[in-house]
């Protein structure tokens, strides 16, 4: 029987990469982003199903408990088994500490930390519930090991997915759940772009300047691709990774090395 995967945040960048290539690897692929990108998600759709798997499109707002109780549901229910649930959706705004309001935190930490919570949390309910284990997978970042300027509620809510991880995935051992996340560093998607035009704001350079600093600091020379994550994730969502858990590893081209 086809194993069958859920992707978030998979309209665009290292979420569509990561969908294709579990669809690539042979699974069925959900995926979902919210309302407004729901073409994207149409057009991903075709693609997949091209390759010979099936695919659903559910747009829904990780940060509302329901819709993410619902989505899970919905992909035992029209794929026929929730295997692998990656919580991949997530946003990155630039701003000084100082300058970030109540209301601004709350946003990010709705998406990138509450988001993953719903979702690892659902995820294994179901996956209990099935008896046979899963891959729960999230998106970390480097910056959960190496702090950075200009994004602290960012940072603050990676830091959380990854203690997150280590919890989730000592819990869930028992029921035969993996739980590990991937930290990319900088990857050329438009959330990079918007994060270096809003980077430029704050240090007086131009985008293509900014962008030449932060790939002037990673060792392998090159900003990661959104393949670059996939096959990654790939790794995750494959037995291979069976002995794997509560780990959020990081692929960043040795920017960060721990």
């Amino acid at each position: 029987m086809s194993r069958s995967a859920l992707v978030t945040g998979a309209a665009q960048g290292m979420g569509r990469a990561i969908a294709l290539r579990l669809a690539r690897d042979g699974l069925n692929v959900a995926i979902n982003d919210i309302n407004s990108n729901a073409i994207q998600l149409n057009d991903i759709q075709k693609t997949i199903e091209k390759m010979g798997q099936k695919s659903i499109v559910i747009t829904a707002d990780v940060s509302n408990e329901k819709a993410v109780s619902a989505m899970m549901k919905n992909v035992v229910k029209e794929l026929g088994s929730l295997d692998v649930a990656i919580a991949n959706a997530g946003i990155c705004p630039i701003k000084p500490l100082i300058e970030i309001t109540a209301d601004e935190w709350d946003t990010v930490l709705a998406t990138n930390l509450r988001g993953v919570f719903l979702c690892y949390k659902e995820a294994a309910k179901v996956m209990i519930a099935q008896g046979k284990g899963g891959k729960i997978i999230g998106a970390c970042s480097m910056v959960a090991y190496r702090s950075t300027t200009l994004a602290s509620h960012y940072i603050a809510s990676k830091w959380g997915v990854r203690g997150l991880t280590q919890a989730a995935a000592l819990e869930l051992a028992q029921h035969k759940i993996t739980v590990n996340a991937y930290c990319p560093g900088y990857v050329e998607t438009k959330l990079i772009d918007s994060v270096t035009e809003e980077f430029t704001k704050y240090h007086g350079t131009t985008q293509d300047e900014a962008k030449k600093i932060f790939i002037q600091m990673i060792p392998l020379g090159r900003p990661a691709q959104p393949d670059d994550i996939a096959n990654f994730v790939s790794y995750l969502a494959s037995k291979d990774s069976d002995y794997m858990t509560g780990q959020s590893v990081i692929v960043d081209g040795g920017l960060v090395l721990t």
